[in-house]
């Protein structure tokens, strides 16, 4: 069996995991065997990330044998658990010779977990993560972001809107880009922030889309600004979450607020999967917050967490993250 860049290979894993689950009895141990082999962080997702490092044929023999390892790895882990549970003392008994135990804390969301993760990449190069309101005004959402009434770019955002009695131009955000307006609003360049949170859109849901998710925008400002300067930056983004050896690729795209614009996707399995979308700030962005567009230049990025955590763990419905089954959440 090939081993990956970690030097690890399947069969070694294999050997290991079941060695180790044969002696975890108590809960504290099975969890603890559960999250060196199975957890997010752990050894048979590390030996995943690292097939990227082989050749195409060898990738396809270790990762299906990765993914059939995965499958073993977790009856197991159930099998070891019911038989922990079987040999417990009986309901309602209590044993006052036993030590105290600590009480079973919850974990993370995997959409938190992803966020955390992604907004940690861009705080180290220099970017301040702040948040914003989720109802939002049409003139943030649409009006400084170059998409006025009657714009045919509105048709893209099925925007839900807030019934109230004191005004009608309230809304539930369909992006998180408002927050690129009122920022720059309040702020003098130069500028640089990620802001992660939820977005509501009226469409239906599938597979890849939810009415309701969560986005991570990017906003820098400044004198010279370019898009070289947008390259990199998100090419060094795309290393730190997916590994550093990650190709990527811009393609020409449109979004009212950035010009030029683009999509970027990574080279995943062989596949080039798009994972954002981004740009230069548009001029009357600039111009509608009161920067002067002669002088500053900007860019600005947006992403979806959950897609990116789906290429990550190989989820293949983004509904799961939002169904609060707990045999889904308890994996990361």
């Amino acid at each position: 069996m090939a081993e990956t860049q970690t030097g690890e290979s399947v069969v070694g894993l294999k050997d290991d995991a079941v060695a180790a689950l044969l002696v975890a009895e108590s809960s504290e141990q099975l969890e603890a065997w559960r999250v060196e082999f199975l957890g997010r962080k752990g050894r048979l997702t590390t030996v995943l990330r690292g097939l990227g490092s082989l050749d195409i044929e060898q990738r396809k023999v270790a990762g299906a044998a990765a993914n059939h390892l995965r499958v073993e790895l977790e009856t197991l882990f159930e099998e070891r658990q019911q038989q922990a549970i079987s040999t417990r003392a009986p309901a309602g008994s209590i044993d006052v010779t036993l030590p105290g135990r600590k009480s079973s804390l919850g974990g993370l969301h995997p959409s938190t977990q992803m966020i955390r993760e992604i907004t940690q990449a861009f705080n180290e190069m220099g970017f301040q993560t702040i948040e914003g309101p989720e109802i939002e005004l049409e003139r943030y959402n649409f009006d400084l972001l170059n998409i006025p009434a009657g714009h045919p770019a509105r048709d893209k955002w099925d925007t839900i809107w807030v019934d109230s009695e004191s005004r009608g131009d309230m809304l539930l955000r369909t992006h998180t880009s408002p927050m690129q307006a009122r920022v720059m609003e309040t702020s003098d360049p130069p500028v640089r922030v990620v802001v992660p949170g939820k977005c509501y859109r009226y469409e239906s849901t599938d597979a890849t889309h939810e009415w309701h998710f969560n986005q991570v925008e990017g906003l820098a400002v400044d004198e010279g600004i370019t898009f070289a300067d947008l390259k990199g930056t998100l090419y060094e983004f795309a290393r730190r979450i997916f590994g550093a050896s990650r190709k990527v690729r811009f393609r020409c795209d449109y979004f009212p607020f950035v010009e030029p614009g683009v999509d970027m996707s990574i080279d995943w399995n062989g596949n080039w999967i798009e994972i954002l979308g981004a740009g230069m700030v548009h001029p009357k962005v600039l111009e509608g917050v009161g920067y002067d567009s002669s002088k500053y230049t900007g860019f600005a990025f947006g992403m979806g967490p959950e897609r990116v955590s789906m290429l990550r763990n190989d989820i293949n419905d983004i509904r799961h993250f939002f169904a609060n089954d707990l045999r889904f959440l308890t994996q990361f």
